[in-house]
Parts: structure tokens; C-alpha cells; sequence
């Protein structure tokens, strides 16, 4: 698998990552073994979990794996914090003594010393800016953790977060951006990832598929064994239907078809070569689920296609966004 530096960092990281956000709950230790047992052979390294996924439980699974299934040297780990992992004001947000108190929760459910990316999963209006991102350089000085990168924050936030860090020798710079981006979901276009690009942040992409839309699997019903159909997940992927979304994935499908693969390789390698993203985050329920976005690393779109889903995947913009063609 190609590696690629984050952002104007020195952190080099498999252009593929590898999600765990159902680890625990959907996916049994077994499965998950299996799957970054398939991802390290191919290649990956950087693996993404958070403290509040499953309660906790995706980073406990993950700990497991690297004492017993693939050193801990062969993998690099992301997780996040800032969610609600505790009762009262306390419990959550982005001020220092949550965030430390998370960052060392997740550390001890993770079996590790230290992570090699810390993220902010979302942005805290209650906190000052300057105290959260001096808790990201306390975790950084104190060993806990070799880069920061923050998640779901819009444009300004992302500048401003980033240019703060810049604005003063010793402060550690953000390297990433974890948002959702796919050719169901390209708002980040107009303000996220111009700001990730001047300012040295590299785009790790979420939900690269379109939450599972873009597989295809959902074109006419809805499979009785998909997330889709389930209490929990059913709403999270309705929130991508609509008629626009209906013709990009026609269009994709069309693609895979025209390039004698699979629209869900089509839609991944759209969003993997796409201005300033270093690495989607695919995750996956079994490992048969992820062995076909492994097998998509060999794709390419060729430039036609590219131009067409473009052009049917294409937000809207006014003023004072511009599109890139402008």
C-alpha cells in the first residue's frame, strides 16, 4: 500500500486507514483480528478509534490485538476526545482536565504508553480555544501522545485552531483533519480543506462510501443484514438519500461498470486521489467487507471519469466560496 506524509508533518502513514468504530458492538474480537490482521499484510499502518466508540470498548479490542495478534510496532494508533465518557460538566468537552483525564482513560484501555495521533473529536464552544490547545501540547511534551490533529471542526475553527499553534515556536503544530467526505458529502470543499491545504493539515476522510450508499447495496432496497436496516444506523443513512444522491450512485455504478470493477473501489479512489487527502477511513463489519476496499488500492480512475463524477457530485457554491474551476 502507497504511504503518504500527514499534512507538512513528518508522520508517514498508509494511504488507506483502517476504522474500528464497530468493534465491540458489531464486530466480535475474532472479526477484528482478522481485519487488521488482512490490513497490516496489505500494507496498512494507521488505525483510527475514538473513547467513545462502544463505551469504550473499540480501543479495549484494539489494545488486545496489539499484545497478541500484531506488534504494536507495525501499526500506528489514532484515537479522539472530547465526547461524553463520564457523568456531570466534567464528563465531556474539550477543557484540559477532561481531555487529559480521556487521553489517560484511553491510553490505560488501550494497553499503550502513547498513541502516535490524538484528534479532537469536535469542537467545544464552552472551552477557550487557548486552554484546549494547551492541553494538546502538554499531551505531546508529557510522551502521551507524537501528534495532534483535530475532527468535524468547520473552516474558521480549523484555521484558527491551526494558526494559533503556528503563531508561537514550541507549540505543536495540528498535522490532520478527520472529516466526512465522499462524493455524497463534499462540503468541505469550500472552507475545510482550503484551510487544511494552507496551512499544513492533512484530510483524513470519514464515511469515504457515502455510509454505505455508494456500495450500491442500498440502490433498490434496503438488505435485510445492512446497518440500514437497523434502529440504530437506519436514520445516519437516510440522512445521505436523496435524489441528487440517487444519480451520483447511478453514476458510480456506471464507472465500475465501464472500468470492470466495483462501484465501492469507484467511490474510494475518487475520494483517496482528491486535493489534500492523505488517507480515507474505511471501516467494515467483517473482514470479507474489508478485503474490498483493500482491493481497490490498485484503481484509478481515469480523468473522463473523474470530470463526470465530478461534475454530478458537485455542491453548490456562492459567494464568497468558489469552485476550484472557477
Amino acid at each position: 500500500m502507497e504511504q503518504r506524509a500527514l499534512g507538512r508533518s513528518g508522520l508517514v502513514v498508509s494511504r488507506l486507514a483502517l476504522g474500528t468504530m464497530t468493534w465491540g458492538r458489531d464486530t466480535d474480537e475474532d472479526e477484528a483480528a482478522m481485519q487488521l490482521t488482512a490490513f497490516v499484510d496489505a500494507g496498512g499502518t494507521l488505525v483510527d478509534t475514538a473513547d467513545v466508540y462502544v463505551d469504550g470498548e473499540s480501543e479495549r479490542t484494539l489494545g488486545r490485538l496489539l499484545a497478541d495478534v500484531v506488534p504494536r510496532s507495525d501499526v500506528l494508533v489514532a484515537t479522539k476526545a472530547v465526547g461524553r465518557t463520564g457523568p456531570g460538566p466534567m464528563g465531556r468537552g474539550a477543557s484540559r482536565g477532561h481531555l487529559l483525564a480521556a487521553l489517560d482513560a484511553s491510553l490505560e484501555r488501550l494497553g499503550l504508553d502513547h498513541v502516535d495521533l490524538w484528534q479532537l473529536h469536535s469542537w467545544d464552544d464552552d472551552t477557550p480555544l487557548e486552554e484546549t490547545l494547551a492541553a494538546c501540547d502538554a499531551a505531546v511534551s508529557s510522551g502521551r501522545t507524537r501528534y495532534v490533529g483535530v475532527s468535524n471542526f468547520t473552516g474558521w475553527q480549523t484555521a484558527q485552531a491551526a494558526t494559533h499553534q503556528r503563531a508561537w515556536p514550541g507549540r505543536t503544530p495540528l498535522v490532520s483533519t478527520q472529516m466526512e467526505y465522499s462524493l455524497l458529502q463534499r462540503g468541505i470543499e469550500r472552507e475545510v480543506v482550503p484551510a487544511a491545504e494552507a496551512l499544513g493539515l492533512g484530510v483524513l476522510p470519514w464515511s469515504p462510501l457515502g455510509r454505505g450508499l455508494l456500495t450500491g447495496k442500498y440502490r433498490h432496497a434496503t438488505p435485510g443484514d445492512s446497518r440500514g436496516a437497523s434502529a440504530q444506523w437506519s436514520g445516519f443513512i437516510d440522512g445521505l438519500r436523496s435524489a441528487k444522491s440517487d444519480r451520483v450512485v447511478e453514476a458510480v455504478i456506471t464507472a465500475a461498470q465501464g472500468l470492470g470493477t466495483t462501484p465501492l473501489a469507484v467511490a474510494l479512489a475518487w475520494v483517496r486521489d482528491r486535493p489534500g487527502v492523505v488517507a480515507p477511513v474505511v471501516g467494515a463489519r467483517t473482514a470479507q467487507q474489508l478485503q474490498a476496499s483493500l482491493d481497490a488500492e490498485d484503481v484509478r480512475l481515469p480523468p473522463a471519469i473523474c470530470t463526470a463524477l465530478n461534475d454530478v457530485s458537485a455542491p453548490p457554491a456562492g459567494y464568497p466560496e468558489r469552485r476550484p474551476e472557477q
